[in-house]
């Protein structure tokens, strides 16, 4: 097999508020820590859960202002689905040592707790919505009275 593949897709939960910052250019990037969990066998042989954290970096990807939406909607107990790839990056440290730190370098992001729910137990603010209500304000989403009694020929779907 010809070529490589670096690929990364995780659903967890953040362990803190997301840290938006400006570079000097001027370009946003949100940090944030996501943790996952899996099931395995200890030791001992007993089933038992483990936790995985993942550091999270979150860069604006053209016009999807990702890092800036991830900022902005996302707190600690959020679920969200994050896919990017690894990128390990190395420094030397103020000891002079050799620092490494392997994180997730996101090209998207979904949030998905479910609109209006909160891990905090109060308002989580707002939320993203795929389609924003008509500027009237009022939703035209079908009320319980206007769907069809039954079931649905498939004959009526006009596709």
């Amino acid at each position: 097999m010809a070529g490589s593949l670096n690929r990364v897709m995780l659903i967890g939960r953040c362990t803190a508020d997301p840290e938006m910052r400006y570079l000097p250019s001027g370009v946003p990037v949100t940090q944030l820590r996501i943790a996952t969990n899996r099931y395995g066998s200890s030791q001992d042989g007993e089933r038992r859960e483990f936790t995985d954290y993942h550091d999270v970096v979150v860069w604006n990807m053209g016009q999807r202002k990702l890092a800036e939406l991830a900022g902005q909607f996302l707190h600690k107990g959020s679920l969200v689905y994050i896919e990017g790839r690894l990128q390990t990056r190395s420094w030397d440290g103020q000891d002079g040592q050799k620092r490494y730190r392997t994180e997730v370098n996101c090209n998207d992001i979904q949030f998905l707790d479910p609109k209006g729910a909160s891990s905090e137990g109060g308002d989580s603010g707002p939320r993203v919505q795929a389609f924003p209500p008509p500027a009237g304000g009022e939703e035209t989403s079908p009320k319980p009275t206007d769907l069809p009694d039954g079931d649905i020929d498939p004959d009526d779907i006009p596709f």
